[in-house]
């Protein structure tokens, strides 16, 4: 497997992280980001640090910071949401407006049987997610997804609870049925850095979104 490098400079790297991948080796073992790290180096003394969390089955742009000291600064951006992030997901299904905005407060909930998964709950933590209609296909939609906060699954939550259909392939909130993943793509990233020019990068589509009709977004 190669990973596709986005941006690239002294103190940044944004790769274009294949859907599947988790970033963090899971207990039961097997491929993870930490895998390729070392190749990710580029000639530096460190291998890169990931400064946020993708879902194992979302794909593209993932900010890895080079030394310690980026890795703070980065980390802080994320946290005063000097950050702007776009997704690029399909929904199963065909939502009857062309945009809109979900705001829904989500909470952790954990059960024996179903394990944790986030839901809207009125004292859970405030979130907010723009979205607008890119493309339909089939009964099926290529959506763009801007979140103003970064809670745990919270594009997937807010598409399941707040749009009224989950995205396709989601075994938490929806069927999981229609793809082999769930269908979100980690399409644009965008971190300011004072008075230095921007972390920008752009990730292309991946070959099963177009495989289901949606080639580019």
């Amino acid at each position: 497997m190669t990973i596709d490098i986005l941006f690239e400079d002294g103190e940044a790297l944004v790769i274009d992280k294949p859907g599947g991948l988790p970033i963090e080796r899971p207990r039961k073992g097997g491929p993870a980001l930490e895998d390729h790290l070392d190749s990710l180096k580029l000639g530096f003394q460190r291998a890169p640090v990931a400064v946020h969390r993708l879902d194992t089955d979302t794909s593209g742009c993932l900010l890895l910071a080079r030394n310690p000291k980026a890795l703070k600064r980065f980390a802080r951006a994320f946290e005063e949401r000097q950050v702007a992030k776009r997704y690029l997901g399909i929904l199963d299904g065909e939502p009857g407006e062309e945009e809109g905005t979900v705001e829904l407060a989500l909470s952790k909930i954990s059960s024996a049987d179903k394990g944790w998964r986030m839901i809207p709950a009125r004292k859970g933590k405030p979130s907010l997610t723009h979205w607008r209609v890119v493309a339909r296909r089939g009964g099926r939609t290529l959506v763009e997804f801007t979140p103003e906060t970064g809670r745990t699954h919270q594009i997937r939550v807010h598409a399941a609870s707040g749009i009224g259909m989950a995205l396709l392939g989601d075994p938490v909130y929806g069927s999981g049925k229609g793809a082999p993943r769930t269908m979100l793509h980690a399409a644009g990233l965008s971190v300011t850095r004072g008075n230095k020019p921007p972390v920008d990068a752009t990730a292309p589509l991946p070959p099963d979104f177009a495989a289901l009709g949606f080639g580019d977004g």
